[in-house]
């Protein structure tokens, strides 16, 4: 099939590729002609494990195509996903600038039946107002008998994991309008995915509304279980339980289960945070107050600080002369995304304290160099008081405490003799409960985790 993406950021570009790589012919439309040209010359502006090779095979095979001419988008292809960002508003609530200008662009060029898929995350009846963009472009130019369907299909990919979740989805979410044209349009999707359904059925077919809400849900869900954990740990630190040994007591049982138990230093970013504020705001203009998400919110923006007061607790507040090493950027391994990362909040309070710091991260470095002037605009000083290194091991000699906030792989094994001799004072602040606290005490470190405690 010929399908045309509009967006090359992170859901676009994934879905894109992977979808030439089931065969079909993709072309990928984007306004941004810097993103474009990057693109063209085989580079990738984010960072996704095996995502690279994917486009280059596609791109070399003449499946994969990049460019900034929309006539030419709209005319390839029956079908148009959308996979544009949904940036949240100063109120919180999705910001649908791009969604919209996507789909009037799709009504300004479309000659025949599209079906248009919306991929971006967007709050319940956003198929309405892309509907209505198009039509009000179809009549601007006297041409309203063209048909068109608006299918809403969420994406449920995580960074990191991107790739493989798109080749083995767990649900594929199809919401579809009841008449003749929404039928058509599920025809349309039933063959693109049909590639996934050959072992099982995979396909969840709904009205457009329900499918806008479900992934909103879900995200609200993850988000939930991820606060709920980092409530009890806070809680665990007070009464001297483990919240390790809490997680596997509860997670052992089916109904419960292990995944989004860990506590750590709160979820960061492009989806939950944007989404919990967003399905709350869809809340408050129906009336409704959704109380518990609410409090999710509140408890996430409260544990990203929860590290820095155990650093203060140990090291004091005033900082001056302290070297922090710190292990970890990204807000999750495996991605170079910053966006609400808890590392920001961290690096943040403890720069305005007066430490220096040594970080290291195997992918998000370049990343963080662009986004902390944005977070220091009133202090850019104080970035001169921040050094990147390219080695683990290279933020450690003279450092007062070593604080892991990220978990990657890299950090999980390290030689702990050799950690101890690098730093001034052996202290570890374990972010991601990465360690445990007996094992490091006995090795000679003074050892501060999340809701972790010697057994």
């Amino acid at each position: 099939m010929n399908i045309t993406i509009i967006g090359t950021g992170y859901v676009g570009l994934v879905t894109g590729a992977c979808l030439a790589d089931l065969g079909n012919h993709v072309f990928c439309l984007d306004v941004d002609a810097a993103k474009i040209a990057t693109l063209n010359a085989g580079g990738v502006p984010i960072y996704e494990p095996g995502l690279k090779d994917v486009i280059e095979a596609n791109v070399a095979a003449g499946r994969l195509t990049f460019s900034t001419d929309a006539a030419a988008a709209v005319a390839h292809a029956e079908v148009q996903f959308i996979a544009v960002g949904t940036p949240p508003d100063e109120d919180g609530s999705a910001d649908l600038q791009y969604v919209l200008a996507a789909a009037r662009n799709i009504g300004r060029h479309m000659t025949g039946f599209k079906v248009i898929v919306d991929k971006s995350t967007v709050p319940v009846g956003t198929a309405d107002k892309v509907s209505a963009a198009i039509r009000q472009e179809l009549s601007a130019r006297g041409q309203q008998s063209l048909g068109f369907s608006v299918v809403s299909n969420p994406e449920f990919l995580k960074e990191g994991a991107a790739v493989d979740d798109f080749m083995r989805p767990d649900r594929i979410v199809l919401g579809v309008a009841g008449d003749a044209a929404g039928q058509q349009a599920l025809a349309t999707m039933r063959l693109l995915y049909a590639p996934f359904n050959r072992n099982h059925e995979r396909t969840r077919v709904m009205d457009v509304k329900s499918a806008e809400f479900t992934k909103y849900a879900a995200n609200a869900m993850l988000a939930t279980r991820i606060s709920f954990m980092n409530d009890l740990a806070n809680l665990a630190d007070k009464v001297g339980a483990d919240i390790e040994l809490v997680r596997q007591g509860i997670g052992s049982d089916p109904r419960i289960g292990y995944s989004f138990l860990y506590a750590g230093t709160g979820y960061g970013g492009s989806c939950f945070p944007k989404d919990v504020q967003a399905l709350a705001r869809t809340a408050r203009e129906y009336g409704q107050t959704l109380r518990v998400l609410e409090a999710v919110e509140a408890v996430n923006d409260d544990q990203k600080h929860v590290l820095v007061h155990k650093v203060f607790e140990q090291l004091g507040r005033e900082l001056q002369g302290k070297t922090i090493a710190l292990w970890g950027l990204a807000f999750k391994p495996n991605t170079d995304d910053m966006r609400e990362a808890p590392s920001r909040v961290i690096l943040n309070a403890l720069l305005r304290a007066g430490a220096r710091v040594v970080a290291h991260d195997p992918v998000a470095i370049e990343e963080t160099r662009r986004v902390l002037p944005l977070d220091f605009a009133d202090r850019p000083e104080l970035l001169e008081h921040i050094r990147f290194v390219a080695e683990p091991m290279d933020v450690l000699p003279g450092a007062d405490a070593l604080v892991i906030v990220t978990e990657w792989k890299a950090y999980r094994s390290p030689n702990w003799v050799a950690v101890k001799a690098a730093m001034k004072v052996p202290q570890i602040f374990d972010g991601r409960n990465l360690y445990e606290p007996l094992a490091l005490q006995q090795a000679g470190f003074s050892y501060f985790g999340i809701g972790r405690h010697c057994r």
